[in-house]
């Protein structure tokens, strides 16, 4: 391949005069193309790149004006004999390009295609690659390049994963560009030529599958020689000197060369922006000021793990997209085999380990790198890991970026410990020597294993790796006789996943053995050699679903095998205690409790458990009551290949004013069924069933100023409810049935919302209720549909002043049932209702709405109504404010009292404010 690129910085346009030469080693012609153009990714918001932003609600390249968004123009490609040739872009692959050839590549035969193409540069504040507001150019990705043919045509469209797939090339780039500008490259240098104002620079390259280029005015990266190979870096080094840093780049570059081999290249080149792609997760993303690692141990981790990536990005030739469990996993077990060898007592929370308070948590009993199998397991707990055979494009973003590479990191750890004596090390020297700047497969990986190990390890590759089955062992039926020990051991789950058995004397290890091929149940009896417990996985290195029943004392104490431990705050699973957290609370929940003071009592760690339970007490400062809650729920994962993931069974109960000196005792019942696509974990849709029991009970004091009809009812709410979401869509609809003593209805409830392409907004909401019997007080709204504000008898919405029919707290508004924002009347309807509300927007977040309905009350006609008015959607669903315009009370923006008509949308939860940070992971 030889390039000719010309940088233009006032257009950000790269002029490109490039020829591909290739040959065909397939015993059949080609008679067409593939050419990857992801620059191209960034042309318009219909490109899958652009669609995988909306997935995750990058709302970034959206809203981004187009001059930022890079493209790419062909001005012609002609083939072997200088002829032009047509070509295409792929309808859903606008980044792809089809060149159809006069005459067919015959086998055997080589073939040379010439570009001539103009690539204008997006900006970096979409995937870090680009032209920053300094006018710095990152450039990967930049040029076009031959797709991969391996009997079929490997073609992929960029999707921010960094996953282009190319043959290794022989590369000759010159490169033209202004006099103040300073070039960056791992390539190899020749020379650089004055030309003019200009400058022109010649690299070469041998057996490349990158070409990443830096143009910069003012250069940050340092190159670091070693006896191994050339480092350069502009990772921050803040605190560290020059010989300090020297020395940590060669002890980085001699370990991998030690465990990996010779890298086949003279430098290597280490970004922030590559570390910032794929950082290390976890506290050393803190600010400066609260980081817990020494400066120099937090540049060494970023530089080991960086350059460990690049080493094997550029040497170990697999695709990318469906085969790169192997490199992720090689990085994050030679990073723990790292830490492992210069820092072995370094803990996960660093020096905060050794802080009074905080080391009495079992977060500062754990190493640094149970930190793999901690995320991991975060995945596994909530039912949402894939298997490590999953096309990377299609995994969640949180297993694509972080629990996927763990899982096989840890994997490969569980395995060389489970095989013993170096073999699976050795295998990976054996399988990277052999394959190096070869394309390759990680099934070639698998038979070297298997060609040095004499044990079956069939189950890592076609259980652990390949599947979602979790590895759950316990250890039940204990016996003990005077001089044996006889117990068995459950393997929970299906599979044939070996277990690690320890006989342990005072938390001290006595001996280690693996039990393998554990079909449901395996008894066994051991010499009980004075020891005093037994586990299974005691050293951890099994990436285990549960490990609260992995061990039998032979001397359990009155509380079993797991004494009690109470802790303040929630903390890290400890499986050999049970444990209580403490956690004290200040709430304001609504102004006549006002603020609410207390305890919280739960079992909750940072790892989901299947059985959770919370309660919390809590002292109402303005009511002066007792008030709070609490609840139980079991959350069933369904682990099985089927839309339906997850059911949960609970109860939950409380007690809070709805009134002055007006309390409600609430205690409800419930299960949710909840589904997915089973084929497709990254999809925004979302199935749900809920069937609940509300039991509600009212107290009026002698102070209240409040009527209460109804003090006690039950309700039986069954609802079916389905959503997708994304940054440009939101569709939501459910279906509602409740059944009382005095009353049945039902309702429909649809939501849509479009970003459209010129970043204006349009919402719809249609609302449907009737009453299939109501048999409730004639005089009565509590139960009727409401046109502006819900009574909400069931007590789910936040109302901060739910009885307030004047003031501030009044007027604000709970999207539910009519929807209306102008207050009408009729506002009931006691027999059915129909409404529609609209909005659109005018400029940025301020919009237009219109809201239309019918409400029928027994014994009257139908009435229409209606209203609009001006919308400001300051935080979509979370904070918002309507001033209402005009409607069937006429202009209302020029009646008295105008600023108690305007109504707002609040929303203080905390947990649900969390949800817009936590849904581009999950």
């Amino acid at each position: 391949m030889t390039i000719d690129a010309e940088l233009d910085p006032y257009t950000k346009t790269i002029h490109i005069e490039q020829t591909i030469t290739f040959y065909n080693n397939y015993e059949q012609p080609l008679f067409s193309l593939y050419l990857n153009d992801w620059n191209h990714s960034y042309s318009s918001k219909s490109t899958p790149l652009a669609k995988r932003f909306a997935e995750e609600f990058n709302n970034k390249f959206h809203f981004a004006k187009k001059k930022d968004r890079g493209y790419t123009m062909i001005s012609a490609i002609k083939g072997d004999k200088n002829q032009d040739l047509t070509f295409k872009r792929l309808d859903n692959q606008q980044d792809v390009v089809r060149v159809f050839l006069k005459q067919p590549v015959l086998p055997k035969s080589s073939y040379t295609l010439t570009l001539s193409y103009d690539v204008i540069v997006p900006s970096d504040k979409f995937t870090s690659n680009g032209v920053t507001e300094d006018n710095v150019y990152n450039l990967k990705y930049w040029y076009m390049t031959l797709a991969v043919f391996d009997g079929n045509w490997q073609y992929y469209s960029n999707k921010n994963i960094d996953d282009l797939y190319v043959e290794k090339n022989d590369i000759t780039l010159k490169l033209t560009y202004p006099l103040n500008y300073t070039l960056v490259s791992d390539l190899d240098r020749a020379n650089t030529e004055p030309l003019g104002s200009k400058q022109q620079t010649f690299f070469t390259g041998k057996d490349r599958v990158s070409s990443e280029i830096i143009f910069t005015r003012l250069s940050t990266y340092e190159f670091v020689q070693t006896d191994d190979f050339t480092i350069i870096s502009n990772l921050p080094d803040k605190g560290i000197d020059g010989a300090e840093k020297a020395i940590i780049t060669d002890k980085i570059t001699r370990f991998i060369t030690e465990h990996l081999g010779q890298y086949p290249h003279k430098s290597l080149l280490v970004s922030e922006i590559e570390y910032k792609k794929d950082p290390l997760y976890g506290l050393n993303q803190l600010p400066d000021f609260l980081r817990p690692f020494p400066d120099n141990f937090q540049y060494e981790i970023k530089l080991f793990k960086t350059a460990l990536k690049r080493y094997l990005d550029n040497t170990l030739l697999v695709n990318p997209r469906t085969d790169y469990w192997l490199r992720d996993g090689l990085i994050i077990y030679y990073l723990m085999k790292y830490i492992e060898t210069f820092y072995p007592n370094t803990k996960l929370i660093g020096t905060l380990a050794n802080i009074w308070g905080i080391r009495s948590f079992h977060a500062a009993d754990l190493k640094y790198n149970d930190q793999f199998n901690l995320y991991y397991m975060q995945m596994a707990r909530t039912n949402r890991d894939q298997p490590l055979t999953t096309s990377k494009d299609s995994l969640i973003k949180f297993n694509a970026s972080i629990a996927g590479k763990y899982k096989a990191g840890v994997g490969l750890r569980y395995l060389d410990n489970f095989i013993n004596n170096g073999v699976v090390e050795k295998s990976i020297q054996q399988f990277l020597k052999d394959n190096q700047l070869k394309s390759t497969k990680t099934k070639a990986f698998e038979t070297i294993l298997k060609q040095n190990s004499e044990k079956n390890i069939d189950w890592f590759f076609n259980e652990y790796i390949a599947s979602r089955v979790k590895l759950d062992f316990r250890i039940k039926d204990i016996e003990t006789q005077e001089d044996s020990v006889t117990f068995t051991i459950k393997n929970k789950r299906q599979n044939s996943m070996p277990v690690s058995l320890f006989k342990l004397k005072n938390d001290t290890i006595v001996s280690k053995e693996w039990i393998e091929n554990i079909t449901g149940e395996k008894t066994l009896t051991l010499p009980k050699d004075n020891l005093d417990k037994l586990a299974l996985n005691f050293d951890g290195t099994i990436p285990e679903f549960n490990l609260r029943d992995n061990y039998k004392s032979l001397k359990p104490s009155i509380f079993g095998n797991k004494p009690l431990q109470l802790r303040l705050v929630k903390d890290i699973e400890d499986p050999y205690y049970n444990q209580i957290f403490l956690m004290p609370i200040v709430q304001f929940k609504n102004i006549y409790d006002g603020l609410t003071l207390g305890t919280k009592f739960y079992n909750k760690t940072l790892l989901r458990k299947r059985l959770n339970y919370r309660f919390s007490p809590q002292y109402a400062t303005n009511s002066r009551a007792l008030t709070g809650g609490g609840s139980v729920f079991y959350i069933q994962n369904i682990e099985k290949n089927q839309d339906l993931f997850s059911i949960t069974y609970g109860v939950g109960g409380s007690y809070s004013s709805f009134a002055e000196d007006a309390f409600v005792t609430k205690i409800t019942p419930s299960i949710r069924l909840s589904f997915r696509d089973k084929d497709n974990f990254r999809s925004n849709k979302r199935y749900s069933i809920l069937a609940r029991f509300s039991s509600i009970k009212q107290e009026i004091g002698d102070d209240a100023i409040v009527d209460v009809v109804e003090p006690d009812y039950n309700v039986f709410n069954l609802r079916f409810s389905q959503s997708y979401i994304d940054l440009l869509k939101f569709e939501n609809s459910r279906f509602d049935l409740q059944f009382a003593k005095d009353f049945g209805k039902a309702s429909f409830n649809y939501r849509y919302r479009k970003l459209l392409n010129s970043n204006q907004q349009f919402s719809f909401r249609f609302f449907a209720g009737l009453f299939i019997y109501n048999n409730t007080d004639p005089t009565s709204n509590y139960f009727s549909f409401a046109l502006d504000r819900p009574t909400d008898y069931l007590f789910d919405y936040n109302y901060l002043g739910r009885s307030e029919a004047s003031g501030i707290f009044s007027q604000q508004l709970i999207l539910a049932e009519g929807g209306f924002k102008s207050k009408l009347q009729p506002a009931f309807a006691n027999q059915w209702m129909t409404t529609s509300n609209v909005s659109i927007s005018i400029w940025r977040y301020i919009q237009a709405y219109g809201d239309l309905g019918l409400v029928k009350n027994k014994d009257f006609n139908a009435e229409f109504v209606y209203g609009s008015g001006i919308r400001l959607n300051l935080v979509q669903d979370y904070f918002e404010i309507y001033f209402p315009v005009y409607s069937n009370l006429g202009w209302e923006i020029a009646q008295d009292n105008y600023d108690q008509k305007i109504r707002f949308i609040f929303t203080a939860d905390l947990d649900t404010l969390f949800g817009l940070f936590r849904r581009k992971w999950y």
